[in-house]
């Protein structure tokens, strides 16, 4: 095992570093310390062909002027607010609508465009800090970040969040790798298979915002229980499908006990590769890649098209702060966040 450092870039003066660990046998992933970015992570296929499974960008530029959150770590707050507002303890707090004027997304893209400060640990985990002060974004309490990855001989990617705030706050961050199991010029990813263990997912609305409701994937487009193309049900006409232009919707995993438990898996339908994911957290996201629409040339010259790509963010459910039902999102002052993904590469039998 081992980290390498190098330079990636400048923005506003500051370098920005990129930080490569390779385990034994050539695995290698790249960190970058804009975003607390997933950069690359190559493998190697059925055929032996190394394969970088994330869809992206080459440049710093092309993160910074026409990255749409690949790879990024996101918060304080993952996935959507409605309003762009929030109470806690009967004070409410209007942040950053950066989605169609109605909607805060992603924390108003704090952490995903911030230069956090990256370190190696050891020979196998880099670890990135960043303080973001009070009210940014709308947001209250100054937040002490940090996100550490963490590279296993088996092939193993493990993202451990932690955060603390010095006032009541919301918090859920997850990472926003696009994935492309095929490699980065093979196309959509309408033949990767998918099984994702979720009884239930979080109906939206035209605004992607949750209903409230929590449906029952049973006989429904959505269910992922048994494997199946992310093609197969994409184009039915269903409403829910209609209003997340495809697959952008919440999955509630089964029996979330906030332990590390398997949430999915996918598998790429040339390369073989397969991509289970675990985590503690209860919600998981599944994107389709629904507005890509080829205007934006990714790695290697290769425009990045509708559908070739998907993620899977782990995270607490959307618009949490209106739902005190649902899994909690609020912590107190000086409560330590602590959430945990791991990503997992491996061969189809």
């Amino acid at each position: 095992m081992a980290v390498t450092t190098s330079v990636y870039g400048t923005l506003n003066g500051a370098t920005v570093h990129c930080f490569t660990i390779e385990n034994a046998h050539g695995t290698r992933v790249c960190l970058l310390d804009r975003g607390a970015t997933l950069d690359r992570w190559y493998f190697r296929g059925k055929d032996g062909k190394e394969i970088d499974v994330i869809v992206g960008h080459d440049t710093l530029e092309g993160h910074v002027e026409r990255g749409d959150y690949q790879g990024v770590t996101v918060g304080r707050y993952a996935n959507r607010i409605a309003g762009g507002s929030f109470a806690i303890d009967g004070q409410t707090f209007e942040v950053t609508k950066n989605e169609n004027g109605k909607t805060c997304l992603h924390g108003g893209g704090e952490f995903s465009s911030a230069l956090w400060k990256g370190e190696p640990v050891d020979d196998k985990s880099v670890t990135f800090t960043y303080d973001s002060p009070d009210g940014a974004h709308g947001f209250p309490g100054a937040v002490k970040a940090a996100v550490t990855y963490t590279l296993s001989d088996a092939d193993e990617l493990t993202i451990r969040y932690r955060a603390v705030s010095d006032k009541k706050t919301v918090l859920n961050f997850t990472n926003h790798s696009y994935f492309n199991l095929n490699g980065i010029a093979c196309g959509d990813i309408l033949g990767h298979t998918v099984q994702i263990f979720a009884d239930r997912f979080t109906p939206i609305d035209e605004d992607s915002i949750p209903t409230g409701e929590l449906k029952d994937v049973n006989g429904t487009c959505f269910s992922f229980l048994e494997p199946k193309t992310i093609g197969q049900d994409i184009s039915a006409d269903c409403k829910q499908l209609k209003n997340g232009n495809g697959y952008d919707h919440n999955f509630c995993l089964n029996g979330w006990d906030g332990t590390l438990r398997r949430a999915a898996v996918a598998t790429g339908d040339k390369s073989g590769i397969v991509l289970t994911v675990c985590t503690d957290q209860p919600g998981l996201q599944l994107y389709s890649g629904n507005f890509l629409n080829g205007t934006v040339i990714g790695k290697d010259g290769i425009p990045l098209t509708k559908r070739c790509a998907f993620c899977l963010e782990t995270q607490v459910y959307p618009d949490s702060p209106h739902h005190p039902e649902w899994p909690r999102c609020v912590y107190d002052a000086d409560e330590e966040y602590r959430a945990e993904t791991v990503y997992a590469l491996s061969l189809a039998d």
